[in-house]
């Protein structure tokens, strides 16, 4: 794709890849309008079981290009346009019904750290770093992307990155469980197409209706309801039951 962004398919695996890296992949309009039919063409391909979202060049991504502030917050009409803009993309990585994992290297800044937030998993390397840099700038991060940082390390260190704009080590990220798992710099691509590749051998529908019930469990449902009951039902009647209780009566690797 053009526009500072590239997908590519193989073993099952759609990579979505901020291709900037003279920029250190800071993310331009162009950029921003170019996610939502990436991410639609990787969600409809059938061959894709699982979507790894990454940079280019040794970084992940170091935020909105703010080379483009002057033009994107030039008034408030102009700002609401770019906001919009940008949740669009958020929500269309944050809505796909495949697994996402963020492979991050470098700088992941801002709205780079928003990006990896919308995924269901951050790997990350010992050179990675991060930082949510608004208050560096006068701006604010956004309501959603200000929910997912606290959905993710809690408001305590949520108040940290935004108020301090600080920089995070790999470590320190792994310890407020900004990212998931740390990997030597030489260890994390092999780690994160394995990783992908044993998520693509198993049950999609297993994991379309987990991704269902964490995201309702997170927004605060409680009690089992009629949708629930009756999407854990309809799994035992589905495809992908009847082929992995086979596989297991049968002693064989299923066939999803």
């Amino acid at each position: 794709m053009s526009g500072g962004i590239r997908v590519t398919v193989a073993e099952g695996i759609g990579r979505l890849t901020l291709d900037r890296p003279q920029k250190r992949n800071a993310v331009t309009q162009a950029m921003w309008q170019a996610i939502p039919e990436a991410i639609d063409s990787l969600a409809g391909d059938a061959s894709v079981r699982v979507i790894i979202l990454e940079g280019a060049g040794g970084d992940f991504a170091a935020g909105a290009d703010i080379a483009e502030f002057p033009e994107t917050y030039a008034n408030r009409a102009r700002a609401a346009e770019y906001a919009a803009l940008l949740a669009r993309a958020m929500a269309a990585i944050t809505d796909c019904s495949k697994p996402r994992l963020a492979v991050i290297q470098g700088a992941c800044i801002g709205a780079g750290v928003a990006l990896a937030l919308c995924c269901d998993l951050r790997f990350a390397d010992t050179g990675a770093y991060f930082a949510v840099t608004p208050a560096k700038l006068g701006i604010a991060y956004s309501f959603a992307d200000t929910r997912r940082l606290v959905g993710r390390v809690g408001a305590a260190a949520a108040s940290d990155m935004l108020f301090s704009a600080r920089r995070l080590d790999a470590a320190e990220a792994l310890r407020v469980r900004l990212v998931d798992r740390v990997f030597a710099s030489d260890a994390l691509a092999a780690e994160s197409r394995a990783y992908a590749l044993q998520l693509a051998a198993r049950a999609p529908s297993s994991i379309r209706v987990a991704r269902d019930f964490i995201g309702r469990a997170v927004a605060g449902q409680r009690e089992e309801d009629a949708e629930t009951a009756n999407a854990y039902l309809d799994m035992v009647e589905g495809a992908d039951f009847a082929e992995g209780l086979s596989a297991f009566l049968e002693k064989r690797a299923p066939r999803f």
